[in-house]
């Protein structure tokens, strides 16, 4: 007689939430504005926010009113990336799923990683890049690993003269984010610094490598990013999506969703090197390692 492999699992969804509005939206003058609202943990990306947000961009997707959508973070930064350790953190409870993977909280051993990476990371962002509408990321404060997918599958980026950017996941033997677009974002010998070293990457140089689009002070971001989100609304909705589709396709004929299924695949072979290594897939690190590390780093950029 044989067991299934769910028989084994047991689910510890013990998950605190502070807030549950994680996400918070507004619609004024054709443009949608969602707000990451973890303030307490800089907008820390748990599956609540995750699916939240991908929630709010089918609202304004469905919504004709809406020509441009805005991205932010409500708090001192716009996010310090996937949620590692807060009282929210969420990876063993089920939601109803947006993507095509299935439910991964009942799945043995690396499935139930892949499996969840597959569709709050990799899926997600995917589908979030191909929005017919366009989308404007406003970036303030930390933008750090998981906070740059957010970044990076919006359209153009504005971001305040106090920002930075950062992936320094290679600490924990993993080679960049699940949505790794680090090649598209900066040139390649760029993007092996950013990694190689996990500094911290100053909007101002971000700017001067193309990353952002357009470099403002922080108290002209917001009416810097509307007023560029006012422009491109008065575009016609078919021209705009066209050309969003357009420029899409062109990166993906030169590799690029190609060449993330391969990282996304090396990625998770080294969340199994750590298990074997240390019974611990991120390395050994927590949030207040990865913080003391990030502090350095900081120290370092100074």
């Amino acid at each position: 007689m044989h067991s299934s492999d769910s028989e084994f699992i047991v689910r510890q969804d013990n998950a605190v939430y502070e807030t549950d509005t994680p996400v918070l939206y507004s619609v004024a003058e054709g443009i949608a504005t969602l707000t990451l609202n973890r303030p307490t943990f800089n907008n820390a990306q748990n599956s609540q926010m995750t699916y939240a947000l991908d929630a709010c961009f089918r609202q304004a997707v469905n919504d004709d009113s809406v020509k441009v959508i805005v991205l932010r973070g409500n708090g001192k930064h716009f996010s310090a990336g996937h949620d590692i350790g807060t009282p929210g953190r969420d990876i063993d409870k089920p939601f109803e799923r947006a993507h095509l993977w299935w439910d991964h909280t009942n799945k043995p051993g690396g499935e139930q990683l892949y499996a969840r990476e597959q569709e709050v990371y990799l899926g997600m962002c995917r589908r979030w890049r191909e929005l017919p509408k366009p989308t404007i990321a406003m970036v303030h404060g930390a933008c750090i690993a998981g906070g740059l997918m957010l970044a990076w599958v919006c359209d153009l980026i504005v971001a305040s003269d106090d920002a930075f950017f950062q992936d320094p996941v290679v600490r924990m033997g993993i080679p960049g984010v699940e949505y790794f677009a680090h090649p598209y974002e900066m040139n390649p010998r760029i993007a092996k610094e950013f990694l190689f070293t996990g500094d911290r990457m100053s909007a101002n140089r971000a700017w001067q490598v193309g990353m952002v689009n357009r470099l403002v002070s922080r108290e002209e971001l917001e009416s810097a990013t509307y007023a560029l989100a006012a422009g491109i609304a008065r575009q016609p909705r078919m021209g705009l999506a066209l050309t969003k589709q357009a420029i899409n396709h062109v990166e993906d004929l030169q590799g690029k969703r190609t060449a993330m299924d391969a990282v996304f695949a090396w990625h998770h072979f080294a969340h199994a090197h750590n298990e074997l290594l240390s019974g611990d897939k991120l390395g050994g690190f927590d949030a207040k390692g990865m913080a003391r590390a990030n502090k350095q780093a900081e120290d370092k950029s100074q």
